[in-house]
C-alpha cells in the first residue's frame, strides 16, 4: 500500500514567486523552499512575532493559534495578519509579505581600526627557471622543482608537497618550458603555476558573525585591502541568536550539515563579489583566515556545537586549525587553497575575541584597557600587556531589534537617532532618509535615555503616568510612547516603544554592564583606572556614548576615553593573514588570556540585579549621569 503526498501551490507577493510544497507545512517553511527570507529572529519558535504575513483566504490555512493572538494586535488579526511560523497551509494560497517582515541588507560596519604589521605572510610564491632534463640528467620532476625552490630560499630538505600537485606537475613543467612559480603555504608546496605569477598573490580575511559575514580581499604583497564584501549570515533562517542555532544543529546531523552549508555558500558568494570588485582571479586567492565566536566557528567547520550550551560549556577544540578549502566546499578560491581558523579562548569567547585583541593592541598596552564587542553574544576583555581577563555575556538580540515591538535591523527605513525636545516632541533620523518603518538598536538606546532624562520613565524603566502628554497613550498592550505617528510612517502604523520593550533593553544592558563590572573587580580596577574603552562590533559603532552611559550600558568612563573601533575582528584576521608572527601571537593569547565564567561568579546575581535599573541601583557608580539628571531637574 502506497501513501501519496498532497502538494499545493503557494504564491508569495510582491515577489510573484510560486512554489510547490507539501500540504501541512508552515508558511515560513514554504518561504524557505521558495528562497524567500522572512524575518524570523527566534528561528520559527513563535516567540519574536516578527514573521508577519497577510493571508486573505483563511480557508486555505490553519486556524489562528493562541500564540498568534498573543503576539498580534486585534487590528492586525482583522486585517488578515498571521505569523508564518505558526500558520500551516492546506490549500493553494497567496501570501503577502509586508514591508516590515522583509529582510534587507543592513547598515554594517565592515571596517575597523588597523594596526600596521610587517608583511610576512605564510603564503609565498617563488619563481624558478629549471634546467630541462637530459639523458645525463634524469632527476625526477618533483625533486628538480623542490631543490630549485629550496636553493632560492636557502634551505634544504624541508619542503613537503601536496599530492595533487604531483599529479599535474609533469604537464605543467613541460607546457611552461620549465619556467614556473611555486606556491608555498609555509613549507608545503600547494600549487605550481606556469610562468612568473609572483605579483598575483591574494588572501581573504573573514569574520563570521552571528548576524553578518564580512570579507576583506587582501593583496599579500602590499598588505592592502583591495575590496570588501558583506552579507547577512544566512543561518538567520534558523534563529537570530547562537542558542537557537545550537539547538537546531543539536537535533540531527542533517540540521548541522544544513547550517554549515548555509554559511559556506554565503562565504562563497561574498568571495565572488569581492573578487569581481577588485578584478582578481579567484584562483589566485590561496588562503582565508577565518574568525568568529565559538559557536560560529564550530558550525562553519561542521563540528557539533551541542556541548557549548551545556555546562561546563567546553568547545571541541581551541587551537588554530588549517585545512584545505575544498574539504569545506569553499570553491571560490584556489582549489588547493587553505582555510585557517584562529584559536579560541574558552566558552563562547572565540577567535573573534583573539582578533579584537590583535587589532586594538591591548596585549601591548601599558594602560588598562576595557574592550566591549557588542552583539547578540557580547565579548568583554579587560587588561594590558601584563594580564588580560575576558568573559562573554548573553546580551540577547534586543540590540538587533528582536523582542522589541517595532524593532528591526539597521536597514533602510530604520530610525537610528532619536532626540526628545523640552516640549516632548520627538526628532528622529532614519537610515536612508526615508519614512520610518521601525527602530534599530541605537534608536532604542536613544529613546530610553531621552525618556529617562525628561522624566517620562523612572529609574525602574516604568512610565511616569503623572506626565500628561499625547505621545504617552494606553493601548491593548498597556502604555506606549509614540515615536512616529501613523501619518509619518511607511507602514501606516504608529511606531512606539512599550513597557516590555524598555524591560528587554534593561535586561540586555544589565548583562553587558555586569560583565564589565565583574571583570574590572577581578582586576581591582575602578572607572578612573581605565585608560581607554574600546567599543567594537557592527552595532557598537552607531551608538551614542552619552546615552549608553545614561542607561547604564557601559561604565561611567569619560567620553574622551571612549573609542569606536568598528569591526576589529576582521582586521585582526587580516593581520594574521599577512603576518606569520601575528599568528604566533594569536596562539599565545589563546593560552594566556584568562577566561571568567560569569554564571559561576558569586557576585553575578547581585551585580545583574543592581544593573537593571537606569542607570544602576548604585547610582554613585554613575556620577556624570547623576549630575546631569540633577542639573536638568
Amino acid at each position: 500500500m502506497f501513501c501519496s503526498l498532497s502538494y499545493l501551490t503557494v504564491i508569495f507577493e510582491p515577489d510573484g514567486k510560486r512554489v510547490r510544497v507539501e500540504a501541512g507545512i508552515t508558511i515560513l517553511q514554504a518561504a524557505k523552499e521558495a528562497g524567500i527570507i522572512i524575518r524570523s529572529e527566534c528561528g520559527g519558535r513563535g516567540v519574536c512575532g516578527k514573521c508577519k504575513v497577510i493571508v486573505k483566504n483563511a480557508d486555505a490555512i490553519s486556524e489562528i493559534s493562541g500564540i498568534e493572538r498573543k503576539l498580534l494586535s486585534q487590528r492586525e488579526i482583522e486585517e488578515g495578519y498571521r505569523l508564518s511560523c505558526q500558520t500551516r497551509i492546506f490549500k493553494d494560497v497567496v501570501v503577502m509579505i509586508p514591508l516590515e517582515s522583509r529582510v534587507e541588507t543592513r547598515k554594517m560596519e565592515v571596517h575597523g581600526v588597523e594596526r600596521r604589521v610587517e608583511i610576512n605572510p605564510i603564503i609565498r610564491k617563488i619563481y624558478v627557471e629549471l634546467k630541462e632534463p637530459t639523458l645525463s640528467d634524469v632527476k625526477p620532476d618533483l625533486e628538480r622543482l623542490l631543490e630549485a625552490v629550496e636553493e632560492r630560499l636557502g634551505i634544504r630538505g624541508v619542503l613537503e608537497f601536496d599530492f595533487n600537485v604531483l599529479r599535474r606537475l609533469p604537464e605543467i613543467l613541460r607546457s611552461s618550458k620549465w619556467n614556473v612559480t611555486a606556491v608555498l603555504w609555509g613549507n608545503r608546496l600547494i600549487d605550481v603555476e606556469p610562468g612568473d605569477t609572483t605579483n598575483e598573490i591574494f588572501g581573504m580575511a573573514v569574520d563570521i558573525g552571528t548576524s553578518k559575514i564580512v570579507c576583506h580581499l587582501v593583496d599579500l604583497k602590499s598588505g592592502d585591502t583591495l575590496a570588501v564584501g558583506s552579507m547577512e549570515n544566512p543561518q538567520i533562517l534558523y534563529g537570530e541568536d547562537v542558542i537557537s542555532r545550537i539547538t537546531y544543529a543539536s537535533s540531527s546531523n542533517h540540521n548541522l550539515d544544513s547550517l554549515q552549508k548555509l554559511v559556506v555558500d554565503g562565504i562563497n558568494k561574498v568571495f565572488v563579489e569581492v573578487c569581481q570588485k577588485a578584478g582578481v582571479n579567484p584562483d589566485k586567492v590561496y588562503e582565508a583566515v577565518v574568525v568568529g565566536n565559538t559557536a560560529m566557528h564550530h558550525l562553519f567547520l561542521g563540528i557539533q556545537p551541542k556541548y557549548l550550551a551545556l555546562s561546563p560549556y567546553t568547545p571541541a577544540v581551541k587551537r588554530s586549525i588549517s585545512l584545505m578549502a575544498k574539504n569545506l566546499n569553499i570553491n571560490q578560491m584556489n582549489s588547493r587553497g587553505i582555510i585557517t581558523t584562529l584559536p579560541l579562548i574558552a566558552g563562547f569567547v572565540g577567535a573573534d575575541a583573539v582578533a579584537d585583541i590583535l587589532a586594538t593592541g591591548i596585549h601591548e598596552s601599558e594602560g588598562n584597557v576595557l574592550l566591549v564587542d557588542i552583539g547578540t553574544n557580547t565579548e568583554i576583555i579587560v587588561g594590558n600587556r601584563e594580564d588580560m581577563i575576558c568573559c562573554s555575556c548573553a546580551s540577547g538580540p534586543a540590540f538587533e531589534g528582536v523582542h522589541i515591538k517595532d524593532g528591526m535591523k539597521a536597514v533602510t527605513g530604520a530610525i537610528e537617532r532619536i532626540r526628545i525636545t523640552r516640549n516632548f516632541e520627538v526628532e528622529y533620523e532614519t537610515i536612508g532618509g526615508v519614512k520610518p518603518r521601525g527602530l534599530c538598536g541605537s534608536a532604542v538606546i536613544d529613546v530610553v535615555a531621552e525618556m529617562f532624562k525628561h522624566g517620562i520613565i523612572d529609574c525602574h524603566g516604568k512610565f511616569n503616568l503623572s506626565v500628561s502628554i499625547p505621545r504617552l497613550k494606553r493601548t491593548e498592550r498597556g502604555f506606549e510612547f509614540v515615536i512616529a505617528w501613523r501619518n509619518e510612517t511607511a507602514t501606516g502604523r504608529e511606531i512606539t516603544i512599550t513597557q516590555k520593550d524598555i524591560r528587554e533593553l534593561q535586561l540586555a544592558k544589565a548583562a553587558i554592564y555586569t560583565g564589565c563590572s565583574i571583570l574590572m573587580r577581578k582586576k581591582n580596577l575602578r572607572e578612573y583606572d581605565i585608560s581607554t574603552l574600546f567599543i567594537a562590533g557592527a552595532f557598537g559603532s552607531y551608538i551614542n556614548p552619552e546615552n549608553a552611559k545614561i542607561i547604564g550600558l557601559i561604565p561611567d568612563i569619560p567620553t574622551e576615553k571612549i573609542k569606536f573601533v568598528g569591526n576589529t575582528a576582521v582586521m585582526g584576521a587580516k593581520m594574521a593573514l599577512i603576518s606569520k608572527e601575528v599568528r604566533q601571537t594569536a596562539e599565545l593569547l589563546s593560552k594566556l588570556v584568562r577566561y571568567h565564567e560569569l554564571a559561576a561568579d558569586p557576585d553575578f546575581h547581585s551585580e545583574f540585579i543592581n544593573a537593571i535599573p537606569i542607570p544602576n541601583r548604585i547610582i554613585d557608580r554613575f556620577p556624570s549621569v547623576k549630575k546631569y539628571i540633577q542639573s536638568f531637574a
